[in-house]
């Protein structure tokens, strides 16, 4: 599907460009390194909302190309912030507030077109509710090295996908960009070409 100019994800997540490739968007991939921490009394909403924009504003500045995406996702228990685990002693502390119990995942986007100006953004939430999970479950799962990059220590799509009782909301957004919303934010800025759709 080609677009009326580059687009360029803001995101070094293999799993947001997976899920870019499989909705046919073309893009170029670069990713951006700011600050990403909590403002104070800064709501989870705000926040990857500022980190998204922040994302695709850093990459335009240095850039060549005119859609810009940037993205943030953060997992929210009882309206606290879980970011990605320190070491394995956090990620066992966060997989273990977690089991049996319902949490929000929310993702902040912003999408950037440098000829118009323009910033268009938006956050989606999606509520996730695990199983109980045993210590021995836990352990092998953080022995698997996979929840040290990962927002609230887990990956729907990796070894966590046996720990999800049922999901509320958009499953693309638990993974880290709600696919439906961004295509919708893409088409309205006329980033891609759905003519022949």
């Amino acid at each position: 599907m080609s677009g009326h100019g580059t687009i360029i994800l803001a995101s070094a997540s293999p799993r947001r460009s997976e899920l870019m490739a499989l909705a046919g968007i073309e893009f170029g991939v670069v990713p951006a390194d700011i600050n990403e921490d909590v403002l104070p009394a800064e709501q989870p909403s705000e926040h990857v909302m500022r980190l998204s924009r922040e994302k695709a504003d850093a990459v335009a500045g240095t850039t060549r190309g005119r859609f810009f995406i940037g993205a943030d996702t953060v997992v929210v228990l009882e309206g606290r912030i879980m970011g990605k685990p320190a070491d394995e002693a956090e990620a066992f502390e966060m997989l273990s507030a977690l089991s049996g119990r319902n949490h929000e995942v929310i993702t902040g986007f912003c999408v950037y077109d440098k000829v118009s100006s323009i910033h268009l953004s938006r956050s989606v939430r999606t509520e996730v509710t695990f199983k109980e999970l045993c210590e021995r479950e836990i352990r092998a799962y953080i022995a698997t090295g996979c929840p040290m990059d990962k927002a609230g220590a887990y990956a729907i799509q990796g070894g966590a996908v046996h720990f999800i009782r049922s999901i509320c909301g958009s499953y693309t957004n638990v993974i880290g960009l709600p696919m439906t919303e961004l295509y919708e934010t893409l088409c309205q800025l006329g980033a891609l070409d759905v003519d022949s759709l």
